[in-house]
């Protein structure tokens, strides 16, 4: 008889459609859409840090439905999952990436009561485009026209875009961009912009007051696609005193939002 923490097996495994099981499951698959060889019992359990027996009991339940098959004491995605795959392609195909992100742009307006945007970079990397925006109904808000440009520098959303790129690409773009002030308080130094950009690049999210315009509070979080690719910058505008007093909790709902409209689109 199998003894030890690792064999155990809780009440919460015993009933399959526990959270946690739901999300052990999806994990598992996860793990095997990773890899290009069949996986063992063994490698899985460390992988995911679960139980083997666990596992066992789930790769059982996914076997009977042909999503994973065994091979030599090893799982691999059985034809199920293929088939799967292909009804979620298709289902995403007519749901397209901008209604999912225009909904979570709604959310996030809900949530902060505040005007929310979605800005892109462009090609030349020295500007960010304003592409959509869901507009606060407060009456005093922030309002912007979609097209317009703005500084990758002097905003929220697109320090945030930086923190996606190298530090030289990041480096290479402060010394060939005109740094002018846009507000009385617009940083114009490098040195603190690489340090801006450096600090949204271990924060997940960049935050500006009165950088692009006197009087507005910026918060931006990256959205990215199923390839990993960066989508753009889902940013949240504010009249800056309305936000003092509420940076965090205008921090954590966008970069929540941006993940969650992320996950979306396929990323993980």
């Amino acid at each position: 008889m199998a003894s030890g923490a690792e064999d155990k097996v809780t009440g919460e495994d015993r009933r399959g459609g526990s959270p946690q099981s739901v999300t052990r499951v999806i994990r598992l698959l996860e793990a095997l859409c990773a890899s290009n060889e069949a996986v063992s019992l063994a490698d899985l359990s460390r992988r995911l840090a679960t139980p083997k027996s666990s596992l066992a009991a789930l790769l059982r339940g996914l076997a009977d439905e042909d999503l994973v098959v065994s091979t030599d004491g090893a799982w691999r995605l059985g034809p199920g999952a293929f088939g799967l795959g292909s009804a979620l392609t298709e289902a995403r195909r007519r749901l397209h990436s901008s209604d999912l992100i225009r909904e979570g742009m709604r959310r996030l307006c809900e949530r902060t009561g505040e005007t929310v945007l979605l800005m892109v970079g462009d090609h030349e990397g020295d500007m960010v485009t304003y592409v959509d925006l869901v507009e606060s109904r407060n009456v005093v808000r922030y309002s912007v026209a979609i097209g317009d440009r703005r500084p990758f520098y002097a905003t929220a959303g697109g320090r945030a875009l930086l923190a996606t790129c190298s530090p030289e690409a990041v480096t290479s773009y402060l010394k060939r961009v005109a740094l002018e002030r846009m507000a009385r308080s617009t940083e114009i130094k490098p040195a603190a912009l690489a340090q801006a950009v450096e600090q949204a690049r271990q924060d997940g999210y960049a935050q500006t007051v009165d950088q692009a315009a006197d009087g507005v509070t910026g918060t931006a979080s990256v959205i990215r696609d199923a390839a990993g690719g960066v989508v753009g910058a889902l940013v949240v505008a504010a009249p800056s005193e309305r936000a003092q007093g509420r940076l965090d909790e205008l921090a954590r709902l966008v970069v929540d939002e941006a993940a969650a409209i992320s996950r979306s689109l396929g990323f993980r």
